[in-house]
């Protein structure tokens, strides 16, 4: 999955079961945590792959999920210790959901269930070669652009950007968290500045 999908079903499932379950919305805190947990495997593994050379490939340390349950775990006791088990919950819900997220990926796009990605060390995935990771992105950014916007666009590029538009009403049905909490400060600091120059 590309990284702004990760994120948005990062976000979608935390978001719906925090609704399921604690029957409101995410807070801003929560939010980013569910954005940055769905991104961490990447951020730990493409560029100490790609980039460093430490790793054969993209689907090393950060894909195992013999780090991923007890970094989630992990994540979520500490945040609990600091009186914040739910953006805890949101860090690993979008951490855990990245792994399932690269496997389906491959079998919707014709390819084999291949478990290797996750496994690592016991299994390994093959090797990636040496790119940079921000032109790599950049690169598939607008790969996905000219897919979705192709006379006729793949039936998966149209099912991903469901997803994205679907995530996008629910964050705001959830009322924007994050620009919510931009805009109040925002907000606080100018009608702060405005009575302090009348006074």
């Amino acid at each position: 999955m590309l990284p702004w999908e990760h994120a948005a079903v990062g976000y979608l499932a935390y978001s719906l079961l925090s609704h399921l379950l604690a029957r409101r919305s995410p807070g801003a805190l929560e939010a980013v945590a569910a954005v940055v947990g769905s991104q961490g495997p990447d951020l730990i593994d493409k560029p100490l792959s790609w980039q460093y050379g430490v790793f054969e490939s993209g689907y090393a340390l950060g894909h195992s999920i013999f780090l991923a349950v007890p970094l989630a775990v992990a994540a979520g006791l500490l945040a609990r210790s600091y009186g914040r088990a739910r953006v805890g919950a949101a860090l690993a819900v979008g951490y855990l959901l990245h792994l399932p997220g690269d496997i389906v990926e491959d079998v919707l796009r014709g390819g084999d269930v291949l478990l290797s990605p996750v496994l690592w060390p016991v299994e390994k995935a093959p090797p990636s070669p040496e790119q940079p990771v921000v032109g790599v992105t950049i690169d598939l950014f607008f790969e996905y652009v000219d897919a979705l916007t192709a006379p006729d666009p793949p039936t998966l590029v149209l099912v991903q950007t469901g997803v994205i538009g679907l995530t996008a009403l629910l964050w705001l049905y959830d009322g924007a968290p994050v620009l919510r909490e931009l805009l109040v400060g925002i907000r606080r600091r100018l009608s702060g500045g405005v009575g302090k120059a009348t006074n």
